[in-house]
């Protein structure tokens, strides 16, 4: 039986191989062939020569058929810099975005752009985000999506204040002035960051882009505000927040960025047990006993309200070999203790912390005051010593024992990070962070409660705008409860995609840390918090009717008007009675403004929310103020998500997490499908950039060149290079070094390029194409090459990984074009006729390979993929390529048989080239012998004749002529190379396989070389072969 499917599969093949030269059908049956292919003698192509060299002059020059393309091989300085700016106003990049959204689309893509602050100049992390979500939407457009990009900007916060007023600081100015200023400012590094990414070549319409000063988005984060506080996720409350003496307002945790080299002075102290817990108190008599603690921050000892301990850890009392001491301390932290201390301690009796209940102690600096020993779950046993200084109004564990055991919260720093009155007369006025601290320290030492005293290098908390350390301090502000979200929004996360999966752990881990979000600010550049407090109790008006109307009044005039409008106007009559307030003058504004986090956290409620028809007035559209392309629904289901965020790795506890916690408290959804996560710009070295270092790149120096010629003009598509080729997920490095290598890389690019339109000079395929199934196989071959090159970049782009597309691309030109496919095609390019079937059928391939590389690289380098489209064939004057489409790989291009004929050959060419090292292949003849079979079918179906100077196995060998036999002759010249090999071919699924076994002999061959085509045809010296011969007296 199964002989017989051989035997049938061997005669299909044979009838395959007999229609072969007649351009008839291939195999019927699908067949798998194993194979390495080697593709031998690499060619230039850039070369303008058939298979070994055409003269550059002599008789036959005029009728062999050289590239010709005004495509120029390089493009450097200045005429770089004017012929990308002359392709997009040719090419119409500015109205590209607006002519996709007008378009018919069955589905689209929407890409929510994170806004970029608006605080400075552009940079090269501006560049690696802009270009890499550029690149994913440029392929989106090209594959038939209509795609929703509108940029933004973040354009409120203390950073873009304090710039704008300089030295001039706040002092003397109205919140309006300081908003003016503040407003000139963003709006000129708006302008600024704008006009770069426009030169970069992203797509989208820059004249419609969201910011979040303009009163319509402000208008619709009001929304989300009054949404969440409806909710009760809004609250205000007086309580520890990060806060900035610096910058002289709250922070949130977004906003500080930690500093592992910080250095406190940390001390050990104590606090004499006035009263012994009951539990101790009946055991042996203790006498006098400290309690032994341990703080980094010992400028909080004056407001301590507690000393606490670990319920199920055991303590001992120990006594000093030195002093006679006796300190309470964990039991597990003595060992450290006695070799920190530098003396012996001995046990004197050991408890468990749940006996320590009930225990009062003296505080070391405040007279007659006594704190209590209170158990709490934070304690650990890392460092210190197991018992922890407890200050309700300055650290957040602090506070929670505080709710829990009702002690009082006193605040005894100001905003300044001075001491206030409170603190007593020694420290009034002096700066916890300075010499207050060394002022606690003395007053310890003085008491005799200091027993140590030690710099600490640790991590600690900085103000991510000014710089400088922060403290903790309570103040009455605004919070959202994001700890009744977090199982919420872990849920609707575990349903989001996010690249590289390895950031999903660190969006929990952010998500687990922040318990409360604050999100007021002390400052005037910001969205007001809309809310009104009674002059007499301080009660805070605030309720769904003043929010809508204070959001009207903000989409209607912007928020200035908070400023600039009466009172009598913010809260009219039927707004106060709606919500049952009394008169307006019982009531002022606020003065906090939103966090910025806030701002931006609330885009989607700005860009993404589509536009409901038949809405009452006050429900009007969040998107109303965008042009009617843009305010078309995302998709049909009416889910306004977005299907990806794409940021840097610094907005996994930032924009990221900020726009899931507002989506998930106001519709209870992520509003995002899928989240990409990339490294930042770093240089050469790996090395953060800093003007000090000297190695910050500036992305307008990389494209337009700078005063030193060691830094050329590399061009916008270089800087897109470099964002495409990188492993984004990782650190990105950039450098001359960098730059360089990727500008070499698109000149190897233009120069297969140019071969490409070079050989396509006077080809029309929309006339002169040749059907697939007319074809020589070897082009057929490269066209289901191209169908698998092309469904590679596809994947790679989807999964936002376009240094796998560009790995792709070079693979593609350095082993199947440069190496194979040219080499093997230049003579029948260069010396066939013109108009021949041969030519034809390999111009038709080029023209689809073009096509095809200039389609996948378009997203990349648009720039290069417009101006290969306005010199390719085929096409009408005006029309551009990201207008018509992505690469167009065909089924049919994939047939039965195809990739075994060839395989097949190139095994056997592998043989023959490995026979002949270094060598000219075109100088020999060469004999294949198989034994009768399906490679033998195969083979036959390539060159039916026995031999062969022309057939389509001659042009894939390279030789001088191919004869094809069962067995090797046996009266071959005795300089006859002689090589064996197999090919094993797989039937269906591997359940019919054949090792075909073939020889070859090599010998050189006695032909005379033809003076026109340069192949070793010719019968005699100087005499053409039989089709040069042809050709030329055609034209004669």
């Amino acid at each position: 039986m199964l002989l017989c499917r051989v035997s049938a599969v061997s005669q299909t093949v044979a009838r395959w191989g007999r229609r072969s030269h007649r351009g008839g059908g291939l195999l019927h049956r699908a067949l798998s062939f194993s194979s390495s292919r080697c593709h031998g003698v690499s060619s230039g192509e850039g070369s303008a020569q058939p298979a070994e060299a055409v003269p550059a002059q002599g008789l036959y020059r005029d009728s062999v058929l050289l590239p010709r393309t005004e495509f120029p091989m390089k493009l450097i300085g200045q005429k770089l810099l004017d012929r990308e700016l002359e392709i997009q106003r040719e090419c119409g990049f500015a109205e590209l975005y607006s002519w996709q959204r007008e378009r018919k689309a069955k589905k689209e893509f929407c890409l929510h752009d994170g806004p970029p602050y608006a605080n400075g100049d552009p940079h090269v992390g501006h560049a690696l985000n802009k270009i890499l979500k550029d690149i994913r939407n440029r392929f989106e457009m090209l594959r038939g999506r209509q795609v929703h990009y509108v940029p933004g900007w973040d354009c409120h916060g203390l950073p873009i204040e304090l710039k704008a007023l300089g030295d001039l600081g706040t002092s003397g100015l109205s919140p309006l002035q300081i908003r003016q200023k503040a407003r000139e400012f963003a709006e000129g590094a708006i302008a600024r960051q704008r006009a770069a990414f426009q030169r970069w070549g992203v797509m989208a319409d820059w004249d419609q882009c969201y910011y979040t000063f303009d009163g319509a988005y402000e208008a619709a984060q009001l929304k989300v505000f009054q949404e969440m506080h409806s909710k009760g996720l809004i609250y205000q409350d007086y309580k520890p927040v990060f806060w900035s003496p610096s910058s002289r307002t709250a922070l949130a945790e977004a906003e500080l960025e930690y500093n592992p080299q910080h250095v406190s002075k940390a001390i050990y102290a104590t606090f004499p047990l006035v009263t012994l817990p009951p539990k101790l108190a009946s055991e042996a008599d203790l006498g006098s006993v400290s309690v032994l603690v341990w703080t980094t921050q010992p400028w909080t000892i004056p407001a301590n309200q507690a000393v606490c301990y670990m319920p199920n850890a055991q303590y001992s009392v120990v006594k000093r070999a030195d002093n006679s001491q006796l300190l309470l301390m964990a039991t597990e932290r003595t060992a450290s203790l006695a070799a920190l201390l530098g003396t012996e301690l001995e046990s004197v009796g050991t408890f468990t912390g749940s006996q320590l209940e009930g225990g009062m102690c003296k505080h070391p600096t405040v007279l007659d005051k006594e704190v209590p020993l209170l158990p709490a779950n934070h304690v650990t046993m890392t460092k210190g010593t197991g018992l922890v200084h407890t200050a309700p109004a300055h650290g957040m564990e602090d506070y929670s024992v505080a709710s829990q055991f009702k002690l009082s919260v006193e605040c005894m720093v100001d905003g300044e990070g001075k001491f206030t009155e409170l603190a007593g007369p020694e420290l009034q006025n002096l700066s916890v962070m300075g010499e207050g601290a060394d002022k606690v320290i003395s007053m310890l030492k003085a008491c005799g409660a200091l027993v140590k005293e030690e710099q600490c290098v640790h991590s600690y908390p900085y103000d991510w705008r000014t710089k400088q350390p922060v403290v903790i301090r309570p103040s009455k502000q605004w919070f959202i409860n994001t700890a009744s979200l977090k199982d919420k929004a872990k849920e609707v996360l575990q349903k989001v995609r996010v690249l590289p999966e390895s950031a999903r752990g660190s969006l929990l881990v952010m998500l687990d840390r922040r318990t409360y979000w604050c999100i007021s600010r002390q400052r005037s550049w910001g969205v007001p918090i809309p809310v009104f407090y009674h002059k007499d109790t301080g009660d805070a008006l605030i309720n769904k009717h003043t929010v809508s109307h204070i959001a009207n009044l903000f989409k209607e005039k912007g928020s200035d008007c908070w400023w600039e409008l009466p009172m009598e106007t913010l809260l009219p009559p039927e707004v106060l009675k709606k919500s049952k307030a009394g008169p307006v003058t019982d009531y002022v504004r606020g003065e906090d403004v939103l966090d910025i986090w806030f701002d931006s956290g609330a885009s989607w409620a700005a860009v993404l929310e589509e536009e409901q028809e038949g809405e009452s007035e006050e429900l009007e559209s969040r998107l109303s103020w965008l042009p009617a392309p843009l305010r078309k629904p995302l998709v049909a289901e009416s889910d306004s998500r977005a299907d990806v965020y794409v940021e840097g790795k610094d907005q996994i506890g930032g924009w990221f997490q900020s726009s899931l916690l507002t989506s998930v408290a106001a519709r209870n959804k992520a509003p995002y499908k899928a989240l990409v996560v990339h490294g930042f710009a770093v240089s050469e070295k790996g090395e953060k950039m800093s003007k000090s270092l000297g190695n910050v790149v500036d992305p307008d120096t990389v494209i337009n060149g700078g005063k030193d010629p060691s830094t050329p003009a590399y061009g916008a598509d270089v800087l897109r290079w470099w964002v495409a080729e990188s492993n984004v997920f990782s650190e990105v490095q950039i450098g001359p070094t960098v730059l360089s290598s990727a500008r070499d890389s698109i000149s190897k690019l233009r120069n297969t390029l140019k071969f490409l339109l070079g050989n396509l000079h006077g080809f029309d395929p929309r006339t002169q194409a040749v059907d697939p199934k007319e074809m020589h196989y070897i082009d057929q071959y490269m066209l289901h090459l191209l169908r698998e090159y092309s469904i590679k970049v596809t994947d790679a782009y989807s999964e936002f990984d376009s240094s796998r597309a560009i790995r792709a691309l070079q693979a593609f030109i350095a082993r199947d074009l440069s190496s194979f496919y040219f080499s093997i095609i230049k003579d029948r390019l260069y010396c066939d006729p013109e108009d021949s079937l041969g030519r034809r059928s390999c111009q038709t391939v080029l023209e689809e390979i073009l096509d095809g590389l200039a389609r996948s690289i378009a997203p990349i380098l648009p720039h290069l993929a417009e101006e290969v489209y306005l010199h390719a064939p085929g096409h009408d004057k005006g029309e551009t390529l990201f207008k018509s489409g992505w690469i167009k790989s065909s089924s049919v291009w994939r047939r039965p048989g195809l990739e075994e004929a060839v395989e097949g050959a190139c095994a056997i060419r592998d043989s023959f080239l490995s026979s002949i090292p270094g060598k000219n292949a075109a100088q020999y003849d060469l004999t294949v012998a198989i034994e009768p079979g399906l490679l033998f079918e195969l083979m036959e179906s390539l060159q039916e004749e026995p031999t062969s100077t022309s057939s389509q196995l001659t042009e894939l060998m390279m030789a001088a002529r191919t004869t094809l036999t069962s067995t090797l002759p046996r009266d071959l010249p005795p300089d006859a190379l002689l090589s064996n090999g197999s090919f094993l071919i797989n039937l269906e699924g591997g359940v019919i396989r054949e090792d075909s076994a073939y020889s070859i002999a090599v010998v050189p061959t006695s032909a005379a070389r033809c003076p026109r085509c340069r192949r070793y045809t010719g019968q005699s010296a100087d005499c053409l072969c039989p089709r040069c011969q042809s050709i030329v007296s055609v034209a004669n």
